[in-house]
């Protein structure tokens, strides 16, 4: 025990015997003595305490402590009371654990079993479903190469139309060209450069058409004599 402690013994012994006659049970409380000595906190208060109770100077009874001498604590005087024996452990749960261990490893061996079964479904699922994705990443290239070849065709019937239109357009030109001569030739005080209204052309294109057609029909009567 060192001086400091010794000190504060001493000093609650004293302040207990003030107050309490020998053989009789303090009527305060250690923490309501370690305040009026000011002492630093109430683990000071119960060493104090602890190390009287192990010298006789007090003894619990009736729920406080009972003084039982007041001569001061020498520094070289040893406990009277030994320390209690610690009880010697209880077994705790871990005990209990590796008892039940070959019981429970039939267990662990169940679970194990089916979390293998479970990590076999699981791959073969997997498995399905990167066949159908790379099915369907073959279908979509296929369907996009078709939109393409689509897309392709489109602007080439386009460019024909144009092309079409772009030769109809001069063909029309030319027609009209070419008959607006023709009557400023023949017709006798006409205007040289009378243009031809829309209905002049469509006569224009029914004779020829006709023309056409009475050619092929005596080509075919032709043909049709010198072979009989």
């Amino acid at each position: 025990m060192n001086e400091q402690s010794l000190n504060r013994v001493n000093a609650f012994l004293a302040a207990a015997a003030e107050r309490t006659q020998v053989g009789d049970v303090m009527s305060v409380t250690p923490a309501e003595i370690g305040r009026e000595l000011g002492f630093p906190d109430a683990l000071s208060t119960a060493r104090a305490v602890r190390a009287l109770i192990a010298r006789r100077r007090l003894e619990p009874a009736q729920g406080s402590y009972r003084l039982l001498g007041t001569e001061p604590v020498d520094a070289d005087e040893k406990e009277s009371i030994g320390r209690r024996s610690r009880k010697p452990r209880q077994p705790g749960p871990g005990a209990a654990s590796e008892a039940k261990t070959s019981s429970g490893s039939a267990r662990y061996s169940d679970l194990g079993r089916a979390v293998v079964d479970r990590l076999v479904d699981l791959g073969r699922e997997a498995a399905e479903m990167r066949g159908a994705l790379r099915s369907a990443r073959e279908e979509t290239s296929e369907l996009r190469q078709a939109r393409d070849e689509a897309a392709g065709r489109s602007r080439t019937l386009a460019e024909k139309v144009r092309e079409l239109e772009a030769r109809a357009e001069m063909a029309e030109s030319n027609l009209r060209t070419l008959l607006a001569t023709v009557r400023a030739s023949t017709a006798e005080g006409s205007v040289r450069d009378a243009k031809v209204t829309d209905s002049e052309m469509e006569a224009i294109l029914g004779v020829l058409k006709g023309s056409d057609a009475t050619n092929h029909a005596g080509e075919d009567e032709t043909r049709a004599t010198t072979g009989a």
